[in-house]
């Protein structure tokens, strides 16, 4: 397998692209998009709202939290996720200056 080079970018691309790998599944949106409308969850009330087994549901939960997309704090023997809103944040600010920079661009389609 070859070498991704990530460091030959910067802090921030990698930090984006991570974050994006990790919203790729949409297993991973509909976790992020659950959290958000509660306050705090288990991760059995997460395999509740989703067509998926448990396994897949903590793994899904492992790459977002892997990502920083979503913090975890353990509370007895389960464990509460919530999403983590500087991350949130940092991708709203990432895109808002793409929109920026292509808002001063000339208007031309290739």
């Amino acid at each position: 397998m070859g070498l991704t080079k990530t460091d030959l970018f910067t802090v921030k691309q990698n930090e984006i692209a991570t974050m994006l790998k990790a919203l790729g599944h949409p297993a991973r949106v509909a976790i992020l998009e659950y959290l958000i409308r509660v306050d705090s969850c288990i991760c059995g009330d997460i395999v509740d709202e989703l067509p998926l087994a448990q396994p897949t549901v903590s793994q899904h939960l492992k790459e977002l939290k892997t990502a920083g997309l979503i913090k975890g704090s353990i509370e007895g023997t389960a464990i509460c996720y919530c999403v983590d809103k500087e991350s949130v944040s940092l991708l709203q600010s990432y895109f808002a200056g793409i929109s920026l920079q292509l808002a001063d661009k000339e208007k031309r389609c290739c």
